[in-house]
């Protein structure tokens, strides 16, 4: 609990000012977010949980984009959480897209939503940020519901592109404590191994971002 508020009050801290205009600076290099949204394809019906919804700005692109789905977003700051449940209303979209306080690592969906699985899950530039990513990825994959995807979009290693962009970026990165994951396809792959189910990797624009799918074995019905 103690790890869950200091990293709460962290992000608090972080973002108090700045998701005010977080949207419209981000959105020159959160890249790979929009491909990653347009490939969940939710079935008629399903549900999908955001990991670090921030403010809400990915929940109400997806939300336009799949009507026939229910969306949840869960996030540890606060602050985040005021301004994505602006977002929403003001888009219209209260029915559609439910919000919580969780920490990702071990909140209990059917505690926070009384909804025990997902038909996807989606993470976007948020393992970078989190301390304990590896339990987030870990407790989202047993949400999933059988046929269910886990998606994954984050800043890449940034092989293909020169080492003084990659310092200076990783150095800016740092600033804000956000550590791109590099074993990142790894640690999915193992994930997925314990679960026999499949993951598909993807590398985009020269290694900056990358994108991790884990696709459950369908295993019968919900």
């Amino acid at each position: 609990m103690e790890t869950q508020l200091d990293h709460g009050g962290l992000m608090d801290r972080v973002y108090r000012h700045q998701r005010h205009v977080y949207d419209a600076t981000r959105r020159y290099y959160l890249l790979g977010r929009d491909p990653m949204i347009a490939a969940l394809t939710p079935p008629d019906g399903g549900s999908v949980l955001e990991i670090g919804c921030g403010t809400g700005r990915n929940l109400v692109k997806a939300a336009k984009l799949f009507p026939q789905a229910t969306f949840y977003g869960v996030d540890i700051s606060q602050e985040m959480l005021a301004t994505a449940g602006k977002s929403v209303a003001a888009a219209g979209l209260q029915r559609q897209i439910r919000l919580a306080y969780a920490d990702a690592s071990r909140f209990d969906p059917m505690k926070v939503f009384g909804h025990c699985t997902f038909d996807r899950i989606f993470i976007s530039y948020a393992v970078s940020m989190i301390p304990g990513w590896q339990a987030v990825m870990r407790n989202a994959v047993t949400h999933l519901a059988p046929g269910g995807e886990l998606h994954i979009v984050d800043f890449g290693d940034q092989r293909e592109l020169p080492n003084w962009f990659k310092t200076a970026l990783y150095t800016w990165l740092g600033w804000y404590h956000v550590t791109p994951r590099t074993n990142l396809f790894e640690i999915s792959a193992e994930i997925a191994r314990s679960l026999d189910a499949v993951t598909e990797t993807k590398r985009l624009y020269r290694g900056f971002a990358w994108i991790s799918i884990i696709r459950r074995p369908s295993g019968g019905g919900h």
